[in-house]
Formats: structure tokens, C-alpha cells, sequence
């Protein structure tokens, strides 16, 4: 069974209709990498699954259940993670308090301690600024924090939006690095990235958006070889 298997969705921002009829499955323990051009429906995409697009029709699936009538705190407590573009890092907070958030929706299954201390492990440049505001750190360790956020309820599944969008070259290196890690510890990714060629090399298949519908889908070995497909639909 699929961990994510989503049917004929639709999506409206207002009156305008971005997504037409996607259909995409990911199995447990993938990674996919969600491509195409700026304004293709990627992110459309993802908040859909997540529950925050203000109108949507067609099925989704997750982890076998239905995440159609499910807010989108309801679908964070059934494992499915979601990292937006824009980081959400709250002012004020350390990067220990960012952290903790990230556990609220565990209920207090998951030991605070235990958990912050094994993802400052896994996350060394956090580890060391865990008492520092977290919106005073770089953009890069912004972003590796609303990761770590993410992960440390350990979620089947996370959606990532354009993670390695204006972060230095080493940053995204060790970026990869964590998500071959998450990969390997059996978390699921679906990842939408407009650097294609990244994404590619970490994504076990790849599906390529266009004008809100699904056009191309293949092993991320094919795309990556296939340059006329590239340049047909994810140049910039």
C-alpha cells in the first residue's frame, strides 16, 4: 500500500483553478522529487496534502487513511510533517523553543530531553546554538532548523518546499547528506525543489508538474539523463 496516494485532485486559490486533476502515489520509505517550472502547482500540491488550501476536490490518502475531512493539525498527528518555504522560525523564540514545538502534537508521547538531544546529533550546527534565537542564525541553519522541527516528532512522511532555495552551496551539501540519513531511517520524502538536478540525485523517482497537471513521471536515473524533458519543463 501506498504511503501517500492521492487521485484526481483539484485545488482553486479564489476563483482561479491551479491544480487539474493530479494523481501521484509515493511508497513508504521513497524519496520523490516534485519538479517544473515557477508556478506549475508544486507547492499547490503539497498544501493541499497538508489541509491548507481553502478549497480542494478529488481523493488523498495517507498511511492508508483518508485525510480528505482532516484539519491540518490532524494530519501533522498521523505523521505527516510539512516544511513550508518560508521556514515559520518564531521571533523570540531559542532554537530549543523552536524545537519544542515541533513536539506539541505528540501529546506528550515523545520524551522532550531525549528527543531535542538526539536531534542536536543529527543536527550538529544546531547543537551548539540551541539557546540562541533561532530568527538570528543564518538562513541556511534557519532552514536546517524548520527541518529539525519537523523531524523530531518522527513523522512517516515530510513534505519539503523548495529547501535548498537560497542557501550556500555547503549547506545544501550537508542538506542531502541528512535526507539520504531520513531516508535511511525509513521516513518518506516528497520533495519540490527548482534545483532540479539536486533533487534528482536524492529522489528515487521524480514527477514533473505542468500548468497544474501531472506530464511526466519516471525514475529520477531517467530524468536526470533525459535533457530535452528537462529543458521542455523545468528550465527557468
Amino acid at each position: 500500500m501506498a504511503m501517500l496516494d492521492i487521485k484526481d485532485l483539484h485545488a482553486w486559490y479564489g476563483s482561479s483553478h491551479t491544480l487539474h486533476g493530479v494523481s501521484l502515489k509515493v511508497e513508504p520509505g521513497e524519496v520523490v522529487a516534485l519538479v517544473g517550472r515557477n508556478g506549475a502547482g508544486k507547492t499547490t500540491t503539497i498544501r493541499s496534502i497538508m489541509g491548507l488550501m481553502p478549497k480542494t476536490t478529488g481523493s488523498m490518502q495517507f498511511d492508508g487513511k483518508d485525510l480528505v475531512a482532516l484539519k491540518a493539525h490532524d494530519r501533522y498527528r498521523l505523521g505527516l510533517a510539512y516544511v513550508p518555504e518560508e521556514r515559520r522560525i518564531v521571533p523570540g523564540l531559542t532554537v530549543r523553543e523552536n524545537l519544542q514545538l515541533g513536539l506539541v502534537a505528540s501529546r506528550g508521547k515523545i520524551d522532550e530531553r531525549e528527543a531535542i538531544d538526539e536531534i542536536a546529533e543529527s543536527f550538529p550546527r544546531l547543537k551548539e546554538r540551541l539557546d540562541q534565537e533561532g530568527v538570528t542564525m543564518s538562513g541556511g541553519e534557519q532552514q536546517m532548523l524548520a527541518i529539525a522541527r519537523a523531524t523530531i516528532a518522527k513523522p512517516k512522511m515530510i513534505l519539503l518546499d523548495e529547501p535548498s532555495e537560497g542557501i550556500m552551496p555547503v549547506l545544501v551539501e550537508e542538506m542531502g547528506v541528512l535526507f539520504r540519513k531520513l531516508r535511511d531511517q525509513g521516513v518518506t520524502l516528497l520533495l519540490v525543489e527548482q534545483n532540479v538536478e539536486w533533487a534528482l540525485r536524492l529522489a528515487d523517482r521524480a514527477v514533473i508538474l505542468d500548468q497544474g497537471e501531472v506530464v511526466y513521471e519516471s525514475s529520477s536515473e531517467a530524468l536526470l539523463a533525459d535533457k530535452e524533458i528537462q529543458e521542455r519543463y523545468c528550465a527557468v
